[in-house]
Order: C-alpha cells, then sequence, then structure tokens
C-alpha cells in the first residue's frame, strides 16, 4: 500500500469528522463541498501554511516534523491510538516489498497456549493469521475448522476472513457489527505499522472485494488498539456468554500476540466456558479413538 496515500487518506477522514464548531470556529453557514473541516481551517489552526498542509495530504511532503504532527493531531483531537497511527504513517520507511516467510510459533509459545487449558488461548500472526489455538480456543471460535488447520500455511484461518466472510462468526457474536470496527480498526494499525506488505496489501484487496461491509468500514479509515475488550457471545453449543480477551504482544516474535479469554469468576458465563472445555476434551478424545482402527489396519498390512 502506497504509505503517503494512507497519510493522506487518514487525515481526510478525520477532517471530515469534525464541524467547525467543535474546534471553536464560527460557521457563518453556507454550504461546504465537502463535509468537516476544510484544508484552511486545519491549516490555520495548526500552524502550517494551506500549501504544506496540502502537500502533506496528497504526500508530497515527505518527513514532517513532529511538532507538526502533534499540532495536526491536536486540532483533529485524535486520541492516543490514532496519534500514534498518525506518526506511524508520517514517518518515512524503506519500501520492502517482498514477500515474508510463513511465520511460525515457537515451541516455547506453543506450550504456553496448550497450558492454559479450559481457557480458550491462541496465537495470532501479525496478518490476523490463527498460527495456533488450544482445544478450548477451536471450540469457541471455529469448531467447524479442523482443529490442526493452523499447522498449514496455506489452511489457516484469519480473524478477519472469518469475521466477514464466515457467516458462523455472524451467529457467533452478539454485537457483530462491533466486533467488525474493532477489526478492520486493528486491521488498519497493522497497515500503518508495515507499509508496503504484499501479504497485508492481497489480504485487504480480497476482503474489500468479497464483502461490502469491509469495504464500507475501510472506507472511514477506522483506528483502535483492541488490547483487551468484552464481548457478548451466543455459542452454538453452550449458549450466551460474556468472555474477556486479553491481546499480549509477544516480544520476541514480531507481530504476533497472544490472545486468552476470560469469564467472571462465578458467572453463568463461566460454567458455560468449563462446559464447553469439557466438550473439547471428550470431542478430541472421540477424534483420536476414530484415527485408532485405522492406524492398526495399516500395522497390519505392514505385518
Amino acid at each position: 500500500m502506497e504509505q503517503r496515500t494512507e497519510l493522506g487518506r487518514f487525515l481526510h477522514s478525520r477532517r471530515a469528522r469534525l464541524s467547525p464548531e467543535a474546534v471553536g470556529l464560527i460557521d457563518y453557514g453556507g454550504l461546504r463541498r465537502v463535509p468537516g473541516l476544510r484544508r484552511e481551517e486545519l491549516a490555520q489552526l495548526a500552524g502550517v501554511s494551506v500549501g504544506y498542509y496540502t502537500r502533506l495530504e496528497q504526500g508530497q511532503s515527505p518527513n514532517a516534523s513532529e511538532a507538526v504532527l502533534d499540532a495536526l493531531a491536536r486540532v483533529l483531537q485524535l486520541d492516543a491510538t490514532e496519534r500514534a497511527h498518525l506518526h506511524s504513517l508520517a514517518r518515512r520507511k524503506p519500501r520492502t516489498r517482498r514477500r515474508t516467510k510463513p511465520e511460525q510459533v515457537r515451541p516455547s509459545v506453543q506450550l504456553m497456549v496448550d497450558a492454559f487449558g479450559g481457557l480458550p488461548a491462541l496465537v495470532v500472526g501479525r496478518y490476523g493469521d490463527i498460527l495456533t489455538w488450544n482445544l478450548t480456543a477451536h471450540a469457541l471460535l471455529a469448531d467447524h475448522l479442523a482443529f490442526d488447520a493452523p499447522a498449514r500455511a496455506a489452511d489457516r484461518p484469519n480473524v478477519a476472513r472469518l469475521v466477514f466472510l464466515d457467516p458462523h462468526a455472524r451467529e457467533l457474536y452478539a454485537d457483530w457489527k462491533q466486533k467488525s470496527h474493532d477489526t478492520v480498526a486493528d486491521l488498519r494499525l497493522t497497515v500503518g505499522k508495515y507499509p508496503d506488505d504484499q501479504n497485508l496489501e492481497k489480504l485487504v484487496g480480497e476482503l474489500s472485494l468479497r464483502s461490502k461491509d469491509f469495504a464500507s468500514l475501510w472506507a472511514v479509515h477506522p483506528v483502535r488498539s483492541c488490547e483487551r475488550n468484552t464481548r457478548d457471545f451466543q455459542h452454538p453449543l453452550v449458549g450466551p456468554m460474556t468472555l474477556t480477551n486479553e491481546l499480549m504482544s509477544l516480544p520476541n516474535d514480531d507481530g504476533q500476540r497472544l490472545s486468552v479469554f476470560t469469564a467472571e469468576t462465578g458467572s453463568p458465563s463461566e460454567i458455560a466456558l468449563r462446559l464447553l472445555a469439557d466438550l473439547a476434551q471428550d470431542n478430541a478424545g472421540g477424534r483420536r479413538e476414530a484415527k485408532r482402527p485405522a492406524a492398526r489396519r495399516k500395522e497390519r498390512a505392514r505385518g
């Protein structure tokens, strides 16, 4: 993705959401060709020339100073996440248009995921691919998919694809609209961190073509950090649950995050989550038993 185009689109989206009154200007009426602040109004309030700001929004003025970016963030009333995203987009980065190797989970991280046991735990990669999950996370999020799908790079479930392209997700998330918004907002942050990444270009292009909901949300440029959230689930096996999800960056794995779901102690959601974990274990045992006759037949054939 062209980094400067992304910067211009982000600035334009934030201008569009502000009225003159919101920043202390007097609106004397009259028709406005576009909603929100005009370029000249934003430039005046931020203390830069209209020409400079126009070049910045059009991608023709690289290396904007920290002071200019902070002034624009102040006028545009950006929150901390949006401010960091603005700086990330404006910072010149070397163009590295190459496909990265398939992501892998370190053995110690895999052991940690397995150790959570009854709590759903998974590792999400840079592009939102599910790199591994334990039995409970699989049962919670996508038990209609093969449990070993994350082990195969070509078959890995992707969080954004599940949310926008899989009917199961629309039924699973009680507030699918909020979940879809947060998914796009998180992906926007990733695009800001890794410009010109072909895997991200492919993912965004695919979702834009296949989902009108995604395309509409992507166009308004939402940005939000999703390290912690509490959502209502409507699970087909155990019913309604309210779960809190913590996303923790893995410091030695660029872009990978550990995701763990918990329920309030003593709540009906905790009981439902325990039931789901038991069902996941039982189903896994059933799959192992089903494979044993085939293994025995192979052993007899070898003999």
